[in-house]
């Protein structure tokens, strides 16, 4: 078992934060906060919302997203993870490609580019852009007293160039030969990563090893935060997250997420980590450049590799996707809610992506203002639905406490059809994963209840014949 399990607790009353002084004008009063602490039984059900904060809305503000947290309740939302809310650095701030904004001339055209999220230039504070400390406490507030959690993305590997420790403490970066402080390097290429408006930070450095964990700590302490997803968890040494987070945990039972797929982090602290791999498989079975078989793969190699209480995300889109991969609808456009239900009833954590519930059908831009579409469609139904069922049948748990995987044989490569079962709550799945008509014999006894349409069915039958990627999710 991992060295820092969430603990399990009953109902907590926690202080949210001290009087904080000094925003402007602003003062982040003290509040109080009732809300359960995280837990195991709150993950193994939760699905898990990433809020893009300056593309949600018009005013790319903490307070206008705030308003719709109540309605995220009806998506099943358990977990919100906020992207980086800390000022982006201005110095080689990213424009376009590898373009900064101090190569613009036009002074109009230099204002609409952003920059990066994470191109952090001071991890205490807000980017004013979204609000103020008050809004941001006022979000973490409002998603409490609708029983969500809040974790906020957090950026280790590097910072932005005018972060104050570039000039007070150089030596906590990674240097040239010749002493020149540089941006992130691809050690199998010895190139950079692109990168080039952040600074790569130096973990050879125990002193900037401790001010990170402080400045981490900061959030936990004054705006009581639920934990942190991880940036490029996967370039900072595995000792120093042992180390932070088994500090971190101490003030209170947190959720950690690594921007990752490694076992080693979840076993130093992380409680999920992200399912890349089969978010790629997904993407190459919709294209028809794989089969089923390599979902099975996949599965069989999770088996053997992780613990029983490690977590997958699985997902269909998130910020990097949706800009750069390209969105659900250019990758998957037949297949969609398939594959959408099928990251919700298989092992894991379910995510929406901001925009994902309004079947967002085009690339934000990741630099400049853009902003989401906000019209409900049988997209937004489907994810409510499923994110219902994911809240209350145990039979889709996972974590500590996960409910059982059973793959039932069909012969066809195209057909994957599998069993969740717990507690005598049994969830069965299946699903044409082509754009081809299949056929499989019946290997499904007994009556049950079709979830998405809400009718009995019987399967008679000696055949099952399955329309294009057309698939069922059966409750017993």
């Amino acid at each position: 078992m991992k060295k820092s399990t969430i603990v399990l607790l009953t109902l907590i009353v926690f202080i949210s934060c001290k009087t904080e002084k000094k925003e402007g004008e602003q003062v982040v009063k003290e509040t109080e906060n009732k809300i359960a602490a995280v837990s195991s039984e709150m993950i193994e059900c939760a699905v898990i919302y990433e809020a893009n904060i300056r593309q949600y809305s018009p005013e790319g503000t903490f307070n206008a997203f705030t308003k719709d947290i109540s309605q995220l309740k009806e998506l099943g939302v358990k977990v919100i993870w906020v992207m980086p809310i800390n000022p982006i650095s201005q110095i080689k701030r990213k424009a376009t490609g590898d373009m900064f904004t101090s190569e613009i001339e036009d002074e109009e055209d230099r204002k609409k580019y952003l920059g990066s999220y994470y191109s952090v230039s001071d991890y205490k504070a807000i980017n004013p852009e979204f609000g103020t400390k008050a809004d941001f406490q006022n979000l973490v507030d409002t998603a409490h007293k609708n029983g969500i959690y809040v974790i906020i993305d957090w950026v280790p590997n590097h910072t932005g160039w005018d972060h104050p420790w570039i000039t007070a403490h150089p030596e906590w970066y990674t240097q040239n030969e010749k002493g020149e402080i540089i941006d992130p390097i691809n050690p199998d290429t010895g190139k950079s990563w692109g990168w080039t408006d952040t600074a790569d930070l130096n973990y050879d450095s125990e002193a900037m090893r401790k001010e990170m964990i402080i400045d981490m700590k900061y959030w936990v302490e004054k705006h009581n935060i639920d934990g942190f997803r991880v940036d490029v968890a996967h370039k900072v040494p595995v000792d120093f997250f042992n180390t932070a987070i088994t500090e971190l945990k101490i003030i209170k039972p947190l959720f950690m997420l690594a921007e990752a797929e490694l076992p080693d982090l979840l076993q130093n602290g992380f409680d999920m980590h992200y399912g890349w791999e089969v978010h790629h498989i997904l993407n190459d079975i919709s294209k028809g450049e794989k089969t089923v078989k390599a979902f099975d793969a996949y599965m069989d190699k999770n088996k053997a590799a992780l613990e029983a209480d490690d977590i997958n995300m699985n997902f269909l889109t998130n910020h990097d996707e949706n800009s750069w991969g390209g969105t659900i609808k250019e990758r998957m456009p037949d297949s969609k809610e398939t594959f959408t239900a099928l990251t919700y009833v298989m092992p894991g954590m379910p995510l929406i992506y901001s925009g994902q519930e309004y079947d967002l059908d085009f690339r934000l831009k990741f630099f400049e203002k853009d902003e989401i579409p906000k019209t409900k469609g049988p997209y937004f139904e489907v994810l409510k639905k499923l994110g219902k069922l994911k809240n209350t049948n145990p039979a889709l748990h996972t974590g500590k406490q996960a409910a059982s995987y059973s793959r039932i044989a069909t012969n066809n490569k195209n057909v994957l059809v599998f069993k969740r079962s717990k507690n005598g709550n049994v969830v069965t799945f299946i699903a044409n994963l082509s754009k081809k008509e299949q056929t499989i014999n019946n290997i499904l006894e007994g009556k049950f209840l079709d979830y998405m349409s809400n009718t009995k069915v019987e399967f008679k039958e000696k055949i099952i014949s399955l329309k294009p990627w057309e698939y069922k999710i059966l409750v017993e």
